[in-house]
């Protein structure tokens, strides 16, 4: 079968595909390669992803606060709803847990300038379920706000659509070679492309080798969540993220019941992943720790991979081994928030480009993403 050639062929069509596939077909012909049968089943499907400028690494809060001017404002024709919706976010300390608020505390004020720390009766102000015995004090913000996951992928991918890019489902890589050009084999078809970009999530150590380069050190880890309905008398439709540190979870409204994480990071091998047993009761004892509500039965579960690597940052940049092979991965838990940014930085990269002033200004470079720091 004769290939389709393109100047860049991008293998994943999570966010991270997507996002920097409509950045590039700006300046050049692309196709993204998804073996599933729709974009985004895997992690980026399973996301219940807030914008949250505190969250994550120090080399990744500055690519989520840079993100947010995008997020607000989308360019016309990306999505008809807005992306972001107030939301807010408590995170609750028990006795003990001083040292663990007042680091919180050193990060919120150098990121999130909106930011207040209360007492007990001021939190269950804001989540009435809260157990006295549990919270001593929090931290609430109203920086954390709800983004709609399905709204982002989908402008991606229209925006892709609308400047030519093409976007094939039901393409597994089976083979990779490489000539004048890369050649990827798939149930799909012979694609051939210049530069090839490996966005492909949890796998993207194995497309890696697949391609002759060397792995970044890839780890997949599995997070588990639930849905449970609340009692009758509570509105749960303004309560803030509640999270906290001991045990590890959080809970946040979901289109009227309440969504429990365990917070669970369980290295995995790439796979349709499945939430355990013990990760749900884990998230259900959790919750019922720090609220007043019990015997919690959870009506839908589910789990996602996050794949972090080694000092869980981000990777974007050239393999320095293999000619024209381009890494996109370790999105961990921020590759949401962070796409905006992180596809700008990448579709610079790709086209041999500056890494771009305006992300420079927040302390990052190219070195901070290369994947050369790993091998």
């Amino acid at each position: 079968m004769t290939s389709k050639h393109f100047d860049y062929l991008i293998i994943g069509a999570g966010i991270a595909g997507t996002s920097v596939a409509m950045r590039l077909a700006e300046f050049g012909s692309v196709a993204v390669l998804e073996r599933e049968t729709q974009p985004g089943y895997h992690a980026t499907g399973r996301s219940a992803a807030t914008f949250e400028p505190s969250y994550g690494p120090a080399k990744v809060r500055p690519m989520i606060v840079a993100s947010e001017e995008f997020l607000s404002n989308p360019p016309e024709g990306f999505c008809e709803v807005p992306l972001l919706k107030p939301r807010g976010a408590l995170t609750v300390f028990k006795a003990g847990e001083e040292a663990d608020r007042d680091e919180l505390i050193d990060i919120f004020a150098s990121i999130v300038t909106d930011f207040e720390v209360l007492n007990f009766a001021a939190s269950q102000a804001r989540v009435p379920i809260l157990d006295p015995e549990y919270t001593q004090s929090a931290i609430y913000t109203d920086a954390v706000m709800d983004l709609d996951v399905d709204a982002l992928l989908q402008g991606y991918i229209r925006i892709l659509k609308a400047r030519g890019g093409t976007l094939v489902a039901n393409a597994e890589v089976m083979e990779i070679s490489r000539g004048n050009d890369w050649t990827v084999d798939t149930p799909a078809g012979k694609f051939s492309g210049t530069v090839l970009v490996n966005a492909s999530g949890a796998w993207a150590d194995v497309i890696g080798e697949m391609a002759g380069a060397k792995p970044v050190g890839l780890q997949p880890c599995r997070r588990s969540a639930l849905l449970a309905k609340m009692p009758e008398q509570y509105d749960v439709s303004s309560w803030p993220l509640t999270a906290g540190y001991d045990p590890l979870f959080y809970f946040k409204p979901n289109a009227g019941v309440i969504m429990i994480s365990p917070q669970d990071q369980t290295p995995s091998d790439p796979c349709d992943a499945w939430p355990e047993d013990m990760d749900i009761a884990l998230a259900v004892h959790a919750f019922e720790n720090v609220t007043t509500l019990k015997d919690i039965r959870p009506e839908h579960t589910w789990a996602g991979l996050r794949s972090f690597v080694s000092d869980e940052g981000m990777v974007a940049g050239y393999d320095g081994d293999v000619d024209g092979f381009f890494w996109l991965c370790g999105q961990g838990g921020f590759g949401i928030e962070t796409s905006p940014t992180m596809s700008l930085i990448a579709s610079e990269l790709v086209r041999g480009k500056d890494f771009p002033q305006r992300i420079a200004d927040f302390g990052l470079s190219a070195n901070d993403l290369s994947p050369a720091r790993l091998l």
